[in-house]
């Protein structure tokens, strides 16, 4: 066998195969073994018949296309590894020549694993975010407790930013309701943003009982494009105007909310849980954000089959979204994500394209450091998760499969590697620091 190889794009190849008769010897015994098989000849049982006989009583033409068959599919592996290439998907096969029993001739294209070039992994300017919770961010966890403790009272007086509103609402752009812009009964605290400008400042001073209109124009940056810088009219009715009274932010407060004595306590509680939580999403963007640097200096492409099936991956996420809020893809796409087909699918296929070259990267840089995952942390990893769905059967029979198993080996190399690029970057200490639970201070 000889083998030429002719580069087409870095993540495709085509390998021209030269085979000779004793290539094609080797073949056609394997072709005559596998039309064996069915065969029925007098005086043997079914496929048991020596192949002499059964080229006796099979068509040239049958034996000869078997007999390429064979050829091409077992010396395609033995063609790629000569070529020094990793094959993905084999695009296309083309059998140029074949002269039964002296030579034949093919060309195999097949989108390969491009070869990477690592970058200095030990020199990224990546910096682990900062996780020091600010007082504004434990005082906005303490309000919120405020509200859930807070009493309301039916008052008879005109609404005040503070009061939680009922209304019923029909918002209209030249005189024709729009979509999303009706509600009946909806409870509005006044001051909470939760709508365009000048909708809760314009309830404020009406009564119970009280119908009127607000003309607002929406912001020219609002998503929905068809309102976006568009002036309305807001037909309100207010059906009822509640005050709310709010605790006293005292230690009465904090031995409601658990076992604290003081309101001091609770502050470092709220204080430690809230660094607990940023130290967690400050090392996964940590990692993330070495691996983008890490991609961006290394030479890697992303081959076109790969990166088709991350986009088909994507999709399949967004549809099980939109069908859990009663929506099909399309619909979903316009109505939350708001984007045209068009803009979806560029945005999905540079994400797709990111994920593939970091896990060639990733990829690349645990062979090189001899990153491994042993049998007993694959055993290890499928306990844990066996403890997680007991209860379910289906999944349970899913961790007994061997494919699943490899699928965890893999997933516990990428985050030993993860781990890895974190300290050969210095961040390791800090990284395993920010992670420790804190004690809050009593």
């Amino acid at each position: 066998m000889k083998t030429t190889t002719k580069k087409l794009s870095d993540t495709k190849v085509e390998i021209k195969v030269t085979l000779d008769a004793t290539d094609l010897k080797k073949a056609k015994e394997q072709a005559l073994e596998r039309l064996a098989t069915n065969l029925k000849v007098q005086g043997f049982r079914k496929g048991k018949a020596p192949a002499s006989m059964v080229e006796k009583h099979v068509s040239p033409n049958e034996i000869a296309n078997e007999t390429i068959d064979v050829a091409v599919r077992t010396t395609m592996p033995a063609a790629f590894e000569e070529a020094k290439s990793a094959p993905i998907a084999i695009e296309k096969v083309n059998v140029l020549k074949y002269v039964p029993d002296e030579s034949a001739e093919y060309t195999a294209t097949a989108d390969v694993l491009p070869e990477v070039k690592l970058g200095d992994f030990k020199k990224l300017k990546a910096k682990m975010p900062q996780t020091e919770p600010s007082d504004s961010d434990v005082q906005e966890i303490i309000n919120n407790i405020l509200n859930a403790y807070a009493e309301k009272k039916v008052t008879k007086r005109a609404a005040a930013l503070g009061d939680e509103v009922m209304i019923d609402f029909v918002g209209k752009k030249d005189g024709e309701a729009f979509a999303g812009g009706t509600a009946k009964d909806y409870h509005l605290i006044l001051g909470s943003g939760q709508f365009i400008p000048g909708f809760e400042d314009g309830i404020v001073g009406h009564s119970a009982g009280n119908k009127f209109d607000l003309e607002l124009t929406f912001p020219k940056e609002y998503p929905e494009k068809s309102l976006a810088g568009e002036k309305t009219v807001f037909e309100v009715l207010l059906k009822q105007v509640n005050e709310v009274i709010k605790p006293k932010e005292d230690d009465e407060l904090a031995k409601k909310c658990g076992d604290f004595k003081t309101m001091d306590d609770l502050r470092a509680d709220v204080r430690n849980n809230l660094e607990q939580q940023n130290s967690y999403r400050a090392i996964e963007r940590y990692r993330d954000d070495l691996v983008k640097e890490l991609v961006e200096k290394s030479k890697v492409a992303a081959p076109e089959v790969l990166v088709q099936d991350q986009m088909r991956f994507i999709k399949e996420d967004v549809t099980r979204n939109a069908a859990s809020q009663g929506m099909n893809f399309d619909q979903y796409i316009e109505r939350v994500v708001r984007q045209t087909p068009e803009e979806w699918e560029k945005q999905a296929r540079d994400l797709a394209e990111q994920r593939v070259k970091a896990s060639l990267v990733l990829q690349i840089l645990a062979r090189e450091q001899g990153i491994t995952a042993s049998d007993e942390e694959v055993e290890a990893k499928i306990a844990e998760l066996k403890d997680v769905y007991q209860k379910s059967k289906e999944a349970m029979e899913n961790l007994k499969k061997p494919e699943v198993k490899q699928d965890l080996r893999n997933r516990l190399v990428i985050d030993k590697t993860l781990d890895f690029l974190v300290t050969a970057n210095n961040g390791d200490k800090r990284a395993k620091d920010q992670a420790k639970p804190k004690k809050a201070k009593k």
